[in-house]
């Protein structure tokens, strides 16, 4: 029955399809979550937007872990008669789909946050054509694509609130924050070393590294600013531009920077590491300086919804 989906979308290809696929993929890669989510904690709501990061990393953490427990092949991998497309984001096992768990819990925590019936009906949309393109482009077998979108949004059921209201307390944040970054640089770094030694497998474990890595640097850059920063989300639309703009290239860059980097894991560590604590942490407390942004007033973290 699978391998039969699989032939049908194969059977059905034509160029323009192929283009819509890897439109619609592209909605379920990091590049688009980091952007989003970005906007979010440095010119919306810094509760709202912790919310979505820890149930996206949640729902990631869970799926990287499934995936290097099964450990099941790809239909091209599988199948000699299917031409896999856009195979340099099918990185790691095939179940269950990184791309449509990501998109489920993404896109249903962004419309749990904003609450708009359209944007509910967008978000819906999305992680259908997400778990759609995954099958066609042949990167994923009908059965990894169904347990992407159950464990996605069923993460972000049990999670998101808890997260929401988490962001309350500041002395559990900070602690929670300092353990998951401490823990999740530590494994990233573990992971960098023991890949290249042979000890882990690397189809199994890279993309755990990486998300270790992405969540230690974050979780302590939300450690730095929930115990000193406090910066405030606030300002003027020409200053939220151009705040957004500038952190954004250096984001960008700081993903782009890997064929300058020496060719081994660790730098990939510390590029996903530093990536989360700037987005987090670092930017807000050279923001600060340069004016970018203004200290939250204190006690007032109840008037951000």
């Amino acid at each position: 029955m699978q391998t039969a989906i699989i032939r049908f979308f194969d059977s059905i290809a034509t160029p323009l399809l192929d283009f819509l696929g890897e439109f619609f993929t592209f909605f379920g890669e990091q590049s688009v979550f980091i952007l989003v989510i970005a906007y979010i904690l440095w010119c919306g709501s810094k509760k709202k937007g912790f919310a979505i990061y820890s149930t996206l990393l949640t729902s990631l953490v869970a799926m990287s872990t499934l995936k290097a427990l099964v450990r099941s092949p790809r239909p091209f991998e599988v199948l000699s008669d299917i031409q896999g497309k856009r195979v340099e984001t099918a990185t790691g096992y095939s179940f269950p789909s990184g791309h449509t768990t990501g998109a489920a819990s993404f896109y249903s925590s962004l419309a749990v946050t904003v609450r708009k019936r359209w944007l509910s009906i967008i978000c819906g949309f999305i992680i259908l054509m997400v778990a759609i393109s995954r099958m066609y482009l042949g990167v994923h077998w009908p059965l990894d694509v169904v347990a992407g979108l159950i464990l996605g949004v069923s993460i972000t059921i049990i999670t998101y609130d808890a997260f929401f209201k988490l962001y309350e307390d500041q002395v559990r944040l900070v602690k929670l924050a300092l353990a998951i970054g401490i823990g999740g640089t530590i494994g990233g770094v573990l992971l960098a070393f023991l890949i290249p030694a042979g000890i882990a497998d690397p189809t199994a474990f890279t993309d755990p590294m990486k998300l270790l890595s992405l969540a230690g640097g974050g979780y302590l850059g939300f450690a730095l600013d929930q115990s000193r920063l406090h910066y405030a989300t606030t300002g003027s639309l020409k200053v939220k531009v151009f705040r957004y703009v500038f952190g954004v290239v250096v984001l960008m860059a700081l993903q782009g920077s890997k064929p300058f980097l020496p060719d081994h894991l660790f730098f990939s560590f510390l590029r996903y590491a530093v990536t989360g604590f700037w987005a987090t942490g670092l930017y807000p407390m050279l923001g600060m300086r340069l004016r970018l942004w203004e200290g939250e007033p204190l006690f007032n973290r109840e008037a951000e919804v």
